[in-house]
């Protein structure tokens, strides 16, 4: 065994720095893989290996994926002999393996592929640099160093594939310099910030409000071109990076058997050569927020790639599934604003799930085992004594279950491999005499996940099988199972799993809280419920943009929800219509209403973008304002209306001061007087109020957050469990709040903006004779509203 020193020393005569050579002997699995590739290539050039050729090696010892581990040795003789030379070539060489990666290769197409022979004359670099530069001289003449520069590079290096990429960096600057001359001070400066051009305000102070709206507005980042609400993908943009279709043998940990090539030829013809994805949510719940980021992910990735999704219900346990968890499930998927491809159930492939278990049996990679549930559960169980037992035993019993003549909890079939958590021979079926919603009485043995779910994506064909983190340790019993049945293998890609604080999402948990009476059902606005999110009023469009922003990692993320509700608003502030509303009215009449008013006033639906529309609301003598808008004294940070102290109507024109307060025999004010005058230069109130007049009488329910703590399924948080941590008085009900004319005919679903108030939706228990409103979440934060 070699010391320290002398691999350190070994690494360095190729080329690496000292410290790069430490770096890699930190990894023992890079070291020792590097230590064979340099003894490889001194068969081919002794011991005198140059930086160059030193380099590339290192490249083959660190970047050489497990599925072409096998042509090391092609690689190392190709750099150590010099037909491989740049980086552009071996880039190229790795390539074409990863496109042949069974044995043997053929070395003609090998070297054609890799450019082995091909030299690149400075002559036909300084053409196909020229060839390039023409064609955007006239853009380059015009925005001088400012021009991307990257465009000729790149369109140079596709005209000459195995060129030096320096050389060509090197002829480019040149050409540039000999077009344009040395750079100029105005060449070297900063560009300027373009600034923002603001809309002219009205001539009331709540132009503050719109400059507030117009900087809320900045749009850029979620609104496209046709002023629609970005898509997941489109806010995503190019941040995932997926195997193409077919190519399932260039991801890490693939396994390639020599069947994989055909088999993989075969499934791109039947899909197309497009992106197929699935969304398989089990039918035993209701889908919540974590499910929305899978439902995007899986649906977005395939949109964007115009491929398909199918929707497949995982419905291989027929004792939770209820009929209205597919219906809500699918609901729920077209709410988002997808549609699938098709929609499927794991029970349609039961008969061939069945015939893959026999056949399993029959390789030898399968049996029939009598082990008690609670005996395998967990990890280090011990072996099942019935392991080796024989493949005809097996067969036989495994029909015995089929055909019911094997009690419950007598006996499963076991699949002989072991997970990467370590967990071994995971169950494949397991007996229920339970009937199946979709199947009936055919069935008393159900497969499991672990069978199931990798067949069916086999036999859907898809090629991206999307999933949370947690099946990471599945990933390589999933490979396994397609690959010892030889059939098409599908590419697993596991991503983090999405939480939010202050929340509870497990199905039994949210169902304690029904049945417990803290919350009314599944769709209560204070769940995290994609169901009860609707009925909040959450827009799909933002719950889409909030998993966009949250993006798709590795890691676990776990959100507070204001980041939501942030994207709640950006997206209502630009899609829901302004209304006014007082949820507690007091009194107002203007003993000097103008005789001469038509009555009502005009209030634009988006201020902020008056090109929008507009819609008129009555204005009379009697109006009714928000009883904590006006207060007996003021004080100087104080704007709104008190007995010395005027205000301004909202869109009215008007100003009001205060002439007389009249209050009931117990002393509570009931009503106030006020004389009214003209809004102009000269008469500026400090602020503006919302009101309402012959208002349309409604009930709002306002909503607060359920649970005290963060995690309050956290024991270390909340010791006495998630019950304990529920907060009280989180709905409040008022059902007299006045809201303006304009929601009249509002539909369940409907969004406005309550000004000065919050975005509201008009809920489910509306009807026609009176409007129901939830409140979606509040404005944001104004320090200056006092």
């Amino acid at each position: 065994m070699m010391a320290s020193n002398d691999i350190i020393q070994l690494f360095t005569g190729i080329g690496l720095s000292e410290q790069k050579a430490k770096e890699t002997l930190k990894n023992e699995q890079v070291s020792n893989t590097l230590k064979t590739v340099i003894e490889q290539a001194k068969k081919y050039c002794g011991d005198s290996i140059d930086k160059d050729a030193g380099k590339l090696l290192y490249n083959v010892a660190t970047r050489l994926k497990a599925q072409i581990k096998a042509h090391q040795s092609l690689l190392v003789e190709y750099i150590a002999t010099k037909k491989i030379s740049t980086e552009v070539q071996l880039n190229a060489a790795l390539d074409y393996l990863l496109h042949h990666p069974l044995p043997p290769v053929d070395k003609v197409k090998f070297e054609a592929e890799s450019g082995v022979g091909i030299n690149i004359t400075p002559d036909q670099i300084e053409a196909a640099v020229e060839d390039v530069i023409k064609k955007y001289r006239d853009e380059l003449v015009d925005k001088r160093y400012r021009f991307n520069m990257g465009l000729i590079m790149g369109e140079a290096r596709s005209k000459l594939k195995f060129a030096d990429g320096k050389i060509i960096k090197n002829e480019v600057d040149m050409q540039v310099l000999d077009i344009l001359g040395p750079k100029t001070e105005a060449d070297l400066e900063k560009p300027a910030k373009q600034k923002v051009t603001k809309g002219k305000g009205s001539n009331e102070p709540s132009a503050k409000a719109s400059k507030k709206e117009t900087e809320s507005l900045n749009t850029e980042s979620f609104i496209s071109d046709s002023g629609e609400v970005k898509s997941f993908m489109e806010v995503m943009g190019e941040a995932i990076k997926f195997h193409k279709v077919g190519e399932n043998y260039k991801t890490d940990g693939y396994v390639i058997t020599p069947k994989t090539m055909d088999l993989l030829k075969e499934h791109v013809k039947i899909v197309n050569g497009k992106v197929h994805t699935r969304f398989p949510p089990e039918p035993n719940g209701i889908l919540h927020i974590g499910h929305a980021k899978a439902i995007n992910f899986n649906f977005g990735f395939a949109k964007k790639s115009g491929g398909n999704t199918y929707l497949r219900y995982d419905d291989t346990n027929p004792e939770k599934e209820e009929e209205k968890f597919f219906t809500a499930i699918k609901e729920m998927v077209e709410w988002l604003g997808y549609k699938p491809f098709k929609v499927t159930h794991a029970s349609d492939n039961f008969d061939k799930l069945y015939e893959c278990a026999v056949e399993l049996i029959r390789r030898g990679h399968a049996y029939v085992c009598h082990m008690k549930g609670e005996d395998i559960k967990g990890f280090n169980t011990p072996d099942s004594p019935w392991r080796d037992r024989p493949i005809e035993e097996s067969l036989q019993l495994f029909e015995d279950m089929k055909n019911g003549k094997v009690s419950e909890g007598e006996a499963t079939l076991r699949m002989k491999t072991t997970l990467e958590e370590g967990k071994k021979d995971p169950v494949a079926y397991r007996i229920k005499f339970t009937p199946h919603h979709r199947t009936g009485d055919k069935w008393c043995i159900y497969p499991t996940y672990d069978f199931t779910h990798c067949l069916c994506d086999s036999i859907e064909h898809i090629t991206h099988s999307l999933c949370t983190k947690e099946f990471q340790s599945r990933r390589s019993s999933y490979y396994w199972l397609c690959n010892v049945l030889d059939l098409y293998c599908p590419v697993q890609w596991e991503y983090g799993r999405l939480n939010l604080n202050y929340t509870v999402v497990s199905k039994r948990k949210i169902g304690k809280l029904i049945k417990e009476g803290f919350v009314r059902d599944w769709d209560d606005p204070r769940l995290f419920t994609l169901t009860a999110l609707r009925r909040r009023g959450f827009p799909p469009e933002a719950i889409n943009l909030f998993c966009a922003k949250v993006g798709v990692t590795m890691a676990q993320t776990v959100i507070d929800p204001s980041l939501l509700e942030a994207c709640v608003r950006d997206v209502l502030n630009v899609t829901a219509p302004r209304a006014m509303a007082v949820l507690e009215p007091l009194k107002v009449n203007i003993s000097n209403f103008p005789a001469d008013h038509k009555g009502k006033v005009t209030v634009p639906n988006f201020p902020a973008d008056e090109k929008r529309g507009s819609h008129t609301v009555p204005f009379s003598s009697t109006i009714y304002i928000e009883r904590s808008d006006y207060r007996e004294k003021s004080d100087k940070s104080y704007k709104r209306l008190s007995s010395d102290q005027p205000v301004g109507l909202r869109h009215a024109g008007f100003v009001i001061k205060v002439e007389k307060e009249v209050k009931d025999s117990d002393g509570t004010l009931i009503e106030l007087v006020v004389s009214c005058s003209p809004t102009s230069d000269t008469n500026k109130p400090k602020g503006f109020i919302q009101w309402v007049s012959n208002p349309v009488v409604c009930e709002v329910r306002l909503y607060e957050r359920l649970f005290r703590h963060k995690s309050p399924e956290d024991p270390t948080e909340v010791p006495g469990g998630f019950i304990t941590d529920i907060n009280e008085n989180t709905l409040s009900v008022n059902s007299n709040a006045y809201v303006d004319v304009s929601v009249k005919g509002a539909k369940v679903y409907d969004k406005f903006q309550f000004e000065r108030l919050g975005f509201f939706s008009v809920d489910r228990d509306s009807n026609p004779q009176k409007l129901v409103f939830n409140r979606t979440v509040t404005l944001k934060e104004d320090p200056g509203k006092n």
